[in-house]
Order: structure tokens, then C-alpha cells, then sequence
């Protein structure tokens, strides 16, 4: 058994969410930069750095094996250190010819260990913290998750800008950049290692495979008998289905030149406006939602914090109609964007945390939940740079994903709640559900 650890949840949620943020946020946004820059085409962008994040959705598949091994705890600072080595890796692959093939067949790698991370991530969330607690720091949670998406598309992206305008070449900004994720990672899991509480017992009773495989099973029945469950999945699916079109394509609006119909910016300056004006507003937007959903509860707020989800949507409508050129312009439709997607975002986590998972298998059923919330990102997101060409370009492209919006916002405006939307505590529900069972739809 470790030592006990009583760390603040301060000393440690914005880091363990940081951590599970940016591999996930390199892979599913800053490499397609990357890959563009590299001159590999917008198609193949697109269908690649969707499938490579199938791990986020298969997740569910090897976290009861977590539940049974080790502690979750262990699992977190492994999975940093190891995705930590692999991204150094992954740099010194594009000095390969067939940098390509190598460098994506890395990334799986590494989407897989996020994956893991996230599955132990949330789990230590849940065990160490009320529902209170979880409340209060949802709001820290999603703003440092996202605070990486922030330092990955604002800062790693100047970064890479920046080092082109002085010469390095493309290949050299790039393996620069991957270099310094690496280390960024290698930190954090130094770092986690200190200061995760440690009170969970290490000790685990053997298991054989068939003791597993059962396991597993009991885990997939009991999340498919839950009440509500298929309403709440198609509510998961649906909530960032839109913005699973729209992830890999705003990057190529953003670069692709006017002519082209997108903005024709930098590398440098899409950098600097996710850096500055976008990190700002995605942190208090995040921050203000927890903060929000704890005064008012989960289940009045739900479907405003969705409306405000959607608000990027019809931002990149606008300037894909618009195009301007006003720089201030530009970064005000970013601020809008980060603002309604950090304060929109909190509520879909809290609703999987509170909702969903309760019950016997309280991680594992948070890995499925977050798992299909990712297959609805992951599916449209392949195919959006084919959809795009094929209905004409950046305009028409906008205007679909913004007309799409219309069935998750009816889907979320009549949503049943399970548990008693209590703002601080919903145990009991959760007992009732482990002592009486959970009912079907």
C-alpha cells in the first residue's frame, strides 16, 4: 500500500488533465497541421489522425484489466512516461522517407497510451473526490484538459511557425515541436508521481483470463441495462457530433489561402490567436461553467450550457461566408469559439461523471461513456476533408455542420436524469443502484 497522500485536489487535477490533454490535442489537431506543412494532402489528413484515435473508443475494452492490476495511480505516470519516450520518437521518424507511415504508426502507439491514461485519470478523479468535490473542480478538470489543447494549437503551432521563419525547414519545426511535447510529458509524469494522492491499496487479488473475460462481460451487461442508457448514448454521440466534422477541417480553414476559401493564415499568427485571445477565454469559460453548473445543478443548466457549446459552429459560419481580413476580427471569432466550447464542454463531462458511470463499475463505465462520446468525434472527422470537397469547399461545409446542431439541442432539452440532480452528493442514488440493481429503458 502506498503511503497515504492527502495532496490538495488543486496540486494535482490540473495536472493529471493536462497531461491526458495533450497527446490527445497533438494527435487530433496539431498534427494535421503538421502534416499539411509537410504536403501531405487534406483527404488523407483527415481519414489518418481520425482513425489513429479509435483507442479513445475502444478504451472501455481493456479498463476493467485496469481495475484488477495495479493501481490507477500507476497507471497515470506510466502512461506519461511512456507517451513521453514514444513522441521523441516520433520526431526523429520524419527524417525518414517514409516518414508518413512511420510517424503515424508512432501516434497509434501513443493514442493508445492516452487512452489508458484517461481511463486511470478519470478513476482517480472519481475515487478521491465526493460529488461535491467534483463539482467544484469540473470546471479545473475540463480548463486544463483544454488548456493543452491551447498550448498545442496555440503554442506549439507558433512554435513551429516561428522556427520556419528562422530556416529550420518544415521537418526541423516540426521534430522541435515533438521534441518538446516529449519533455512536457516526461515532466508531468515526475511531477504526478509526487503529487496523485496514494491511498489506494496495491494490493490486487489474481485474476486468471477466464476470471477477466467474465469480468468484462458483467462490466458491457451491467452498462447496457442502465436506465436510459440508449437515450443517454445517442445524447453522448450527438452532443460533439458537429464538432467532430468541424476539428480537423478548422485548422485547413484557417491556413488554406483565400482563394481557396479560408482565412490564408500562418502557422505562426493561427498559433499566437490560440495562444493568447483563445487560452484566455477557454480557461474562465471553462472555469465559469463548473462554477456555474454548481450553483445551479446539472440538470437546469444542461441545456443552456449546450446551446453555448454550439456557439463556435455558427463563428466559422460567419467567417467562412465573410472571410475577413481584420486580424482583430479573426481573433474575436476564435475568442467566441474557446469561450462557448470551455463553458458547453463541462457540462457533457459532469453528466457521464454523474449520470452514466454510477454503479458497480464506476471507471469502467465512465471509459465506455467517454468512449462513445469520442466515436462520435472520431467517425465524422474522417470523413470531413472528403465532405468538405464534396459539397463545394469551406462555406457550404460550415453551413451543413451548423444546421446539424438542430437534433442534439432537442435531444438535450428533454434528457431524463437517473440520479437526483442534488448539487452535493448524489450517493445515495448510487447506493440504491448497487443494492437494487439498475432497470432497463
Amino acid at each position: 500500500m502506498y503511503m497515504k497522500n492527502n495532496s490538495s485536489p488543486i496540486a494535482w487535477v490540473p495536472s493529471v488533465y493536462f497531461a491526458a490533454g495533450l497527446p490527445f490535442v497533438v494527435l487530433n489537431m496539431v498534427v494535421v497541421l503538421m502534416y499539411k506543412g509537410l504536403d501531405v494532402s487534406n483527404a488523407t489528413i483527415t481519414f489518418w489522425t481520425s482513425l489513429i484515435m479509435l483507442p479513445w473508443t475502444l478504451k472501455p475494452l481493456w479498463s476493467p484489466f485496469m481495475e484488477l492490476y495495479k493501481t490507477k495511480k500507476f497507471f497515470v505516470v506510466a502512461t506519461e512516461l511512456f507517451s513521453g519516450v514514444m513522441f521523441g520518437i516520433v520526431a526523429l521518424s520524419l527524417t525518414l522517407s517514409n516518414f508518413f507511415a512511420a510517424s503515424i504508426a508512432g501516434l497509434a502507439m501513443i493514442a493508445f497510451s492516452g487512452a489508458t491514461h484517461d481511463i486511470a485519470g478519470d478513476g482517480v478523479y472519481m475515487s478521491e473526490l465526493d460529488n461535491s468535490q467534483q463539482s467544484k473542480y469540473i470546471g479545473w478538470q475540463g480548463a486544463f484538459y483544454n488548456i493543452a489543447k491551447i498550448v498545442g494549437t496555440g503554442l506549439l503551432v507558433w512554435l513551429a511557425g516561428t522556427l520556419g521563419e528562422l530556416g529550420l525547414g518544415a521537418k526541423g519545426s516540426w521534430m522541435t515541436v515533438l521534441a518538446t511535447v516529449a519533455v512536457l510529458m516526461i515532466v508531468m509524469s515526475v511531477y504526478n508521481a509526487c503529487m496523485i494522492p496514494s491511498n489506494e491499496c496495491t494490493v490486487r487479488v489474481k485474476a486468471s483470463a477466464t476470471q477477466v473475460a467474465s469480468e468484462l462481460k458483467s462490466v458491457i451487461k451491467d452498462f447496457f441495462t442502465k436506465r436510459y442508457i440508449w437515450y443517454y448514448i445517442a445524447f453522448i454521440i450527438l452532443y460533439r457530433f458537429a464538432e467532430g466534422f468541424v476539428m480537423k477541417i478548422v485548422p485547413l480553414f484557417l491556413k488554406s489561402g483565400i482563394a481557396e476559401g479560408g482565412l490564408g493564415l500562418s502557422d505562426k499568427a493561427i498559433g499566437l490567436y490560440y495562444g493568447t485571445f483563445g487560452a484566455a477565454a477557454f480557461v474562465l469559460g471553462s472555469i465559469l461553467g463548473g462554477y456555474y453548473i454548481a450553483r445551479f445543478g446539472l440538470k437546469k443548466t444542461l441545456f443552456s450550457l449546450a446551446l453555448i457549446f454550439n456557439i463556435p459552429f455558427a463563428v466559422y459560419t460567419l467567417l467562412a461566408i465573410y472571410q475577413p481580413s481584420d486580424e482583430w476580427l479573426i481573433a474575436s471569432g476564435i475568442v467566441m469559439e474557446y469561450f462557448g466550447y470551455g463553458f458547453g464542454f463541462v457540462g457533457l463531462s459532469l453528466f457521464m461523471m454523474q449520470q452514466v458511470a454510477p454503479g458497480r463499475h464506476q471507471m469502467a463505465h465512465y471509459a465506455f461513456a467517454s468512449g462513445i462520446m469520442n466515436l462520435g468525434v472520431m467517425l465524422p472527422g474522417m470523413f470531413s476533408g472528403w465532405l468538405c470537397d464534396a459539397i463545394g469547399g469551406f462555406r457550404p461545409f460550415f453551413i451543413l455542420v451548423l444546421a446539424m446542431i438542430i437534433v442534439p439541442l432537442t435531444i438535450t432539452r428533454f434528457i431524463p436524469f437517473t440520479y437526483s440532480d442534488d448539487k452535493t452528493d448524489i450517493r445515495g442514488g448510487v447506493e440504491e443502484a448497487l443494492t437494487e440493481g439498475e432497470g432497463t429503458v
